[in-house]
């Protein structure tokens, strides 16, 4: 079984939105490599609490470590930036996992686009899509199953949604088939979105800083252009998962 962990960075507002981007982000593991990978992120946690005074308890929230820190002003700022670096140099060595990222440019969308069941649906599709032609990495069976683990969200609508796309998934033909649609249902999911404090999960905190990154790649703060921080999203090219989307190079999906 696949488990994909989800976070977000930006809103999925549209009207009087502070944010020009939202964008969804899935880290996507195997269930064998799990344990491994799991404790490899708990090595690195350690380090970064002897090095950094970082508890393994607190929270890695990559907007709120830039910007509001709360308890962690007792760090410096410039070692918090460098603490977002090396975690993104530590998941890129982890061969096992993979990112599928969605970003949904809200500047050209009007107002009443539903971008946050769009972008779930992009981003629950390429994760179908992905384990249906064997492109995770970890996994010998002939067929593998997937389970959506995400930070706590709108939980009723992504529900709602994934139990829709089991039975009715209405997706665009390919050029060359003639307009239309095809009912693609998701074939390759168990059960409902398992919901996960990202304070409880140190996956999920690896899927909040590559959303932030990559958000920031798109649209970076002053701070971060300045500190270069707005090509740390480069550092995860070697676990992108590239078979997500065949019009981008790094396969992300954008809408």
């Amino acid at each position: 079984m696949y488990l994909m962990y989800v976070d977000e960075s930006g809103d999925p507002g549209v009207v009087n939105s502070p944010t020009d981007y939202f964008v969804l982000t899935g880290l996507v593991v195997h269930e064998s490599r799990w344990g491994d990978c799991l404790s490899d992120l708990v090595s690195f946690r350690r380090r970064l609490r002897t090095s950094f005074g970082l508890l393994m308890r607190e929270e890695m929230h990559a907007s709120h470590f830039i910007n509001k820190p709360g308890d962690l002003v007792r760090i410096a700022r410039n070692n918090r930036l460098s603490m977002l670096r090396f975690f993104a140099d530590e998941l890129s060595g982890m061969g096992d996992l993979r990112f599928l990222s969605v970003v949904v440019n809200k500047r050209t969308k009007q107002a009443g686009y539903p971008v946050f069941e769009v972008a779930w649906r992009a981003l629950v599709q390429r994760f179908e899509n992905t384990m249906r032609h064997r492109n995770f990495p970890g996994s010998a069976n002939a067929k593998d199953w997937g389970m959506v683990l995400p930070d706590e969200t709108d939980v009723k609508k992504l529900t709602s949604l994934t139990r829709r796309m089991r039975r009715h998934n209405p997706v665009p033909n390919q050029r060359g088939r003639g307009s239309g649609y095809r009912n693609l249902t998701i074939a390759h999911l168990v059960e409902d979105p398992f919901f996960k404090r990202s304070d409880h999960s140190y996956f999920i905190q690896a899927c909040d800083l590559a959303a932030y990154l990559l958000y920031q790649e798109l649209c970076p703060s002053t701070y971060m252009k300045r500190k270069g921080g707005h090509r740390y999203f480069r550092r995860l090219d070697p676990v992108l998962c590239r078979h997500a989307s065949s019009n981008d190079p790094r396969g992300i999906v954008r809408l």
